[in-house]
């Protein structure tokens, strides 16, 4: 069975220059339900949970918790 990759892709947060990534909730290799919460992004305004668009497994990560990322960022990648 061929295996599908879905990007996660920092949301557009509005006017902001400062998006950092707080905290990643899930780790490489674990199951993830849409839905659920993967990650945790802060911009100087507010903090903004980011939900899983589908399930699969978290297979790759690209940017680490302390990070500064911007908009359009891939953060991570789910094996569906």
């Amino acid at each position: 069975m061929e295996k599908t990759i879905f990007e996660l892709i920092t949301p557009d947060l509005g006017d902001t220059d400062k998006i950092e990534l707080v905290k990643w909730y899930c780790k490489v290799g674990e199951s993830i339900e849409e839905g659920q919460e993967v990650l945790e992004l802060v911009t100087d305004k507010a903090a903004f949970p980011m939900e899983s668009p589908r399930n699969g497994i978290l297979s790759k990560v690209l940017f680490h918790e302390g990070d500064v990322v911007k908009r359009g960022d891939i953060l991570g990648v789910l094996t569906i």
